[in-house]
């Protein structure tokens, strides 16, 4: 599994607009094979600053069942308008700790 962090900087004013805008692209997300979760959260000290955080099965998951589909063009015809910039993405993994590794 990798989370898919993605920092969007919304248009000052236009907050109201991208949440609403997220609601009806959050499913266009979630219903894509390998998706495992979606949620926005928003800035406390900047709130024109959102993070999208998405599971995904795989980096292979997310590229090739959302990436390279017509979902990515939906995506970005709901949310677009919003945007101050182009949003920035990065994968993560979990780091395996003395709890989560197996013991033997």
């Amino acid at each position: 599994m990798v989370l898919e962090v993605t920092l969007i900087d919304v248009l000052p004013g236009r907050e109201h607009e991208f949440v609403n805008a997220y609601e009806l692209a959050r499913p266009v997300v979630a219903g894509a094979p390998g998706c495992r979760s979606v949620r926005l959260q928003r800035g406390v000290e900047a709130p024109t600053r959102f993070v999208l955080l998405a599971e995904w099965d795989s980096i292979e998951a997310h590229e090739h069942n959302f990436r390279r589909t017509d979902r990515l063009a939906q995506w970005r015809a709901l949310i677009g308008g919003a945007l101050a910039q182009p949003p920035m993405a990065e994968y993560f993994a979990d780091v395996p700790t003395q709890q989560t590794r197996p013991a033997f």
